[in-house]
């Protein structure tokens, strides 16, 4: 949980609102009106199969703070792009591998 919280925090840009236990076995992050619950779990194959998207304003400006910190934030096969549907967006993996698609509707012509 301790690099979990870290990892949205530092890379995501989340803020700890809350937090439960000791060692920290429940944690809530927030950032710009999303609320994300982190529960502890030794099951990967669960994480891994999960998937969350995230609907922002701003997504270009959100892609671009992180590719600026110069990291593999973004996923190799989640770079920002305009999907059929609708949307523009990207994905990012946590370290538990829960894929997060972080979107924005935009006007197709």
């Amino acid at each position: 949980m301790k690099k979990a919280i870290e990892f949205y925090q530092n890379k995501l840009g989340f803020t700890i609102t809350h937090q439960e236990g000791n060692p920290i076995e429940m944690a809530i992050i927030e950032r710009d009106g999303a609320s994300i619950f982190l529960v502890e779990n030794d099951d990967r194959n669960l994480a891994e199969g999960t998937s969350l998207r995230i609907e922002v304003e701003g997504v270009e400006e959100l892609y671009a703070e992180f590719q600026a910190k110069g990291e593999d934030i973004v996923h190799p096969k989640g770079k920002l792009e305009t999907k059929p549907w609708g949307s523009k967006e990207f994905s990012v993996l946590d370290l538990a591998g829960v894929c997060i698609a972080f979107y924005e509707f935009v006007e197709l012509d």
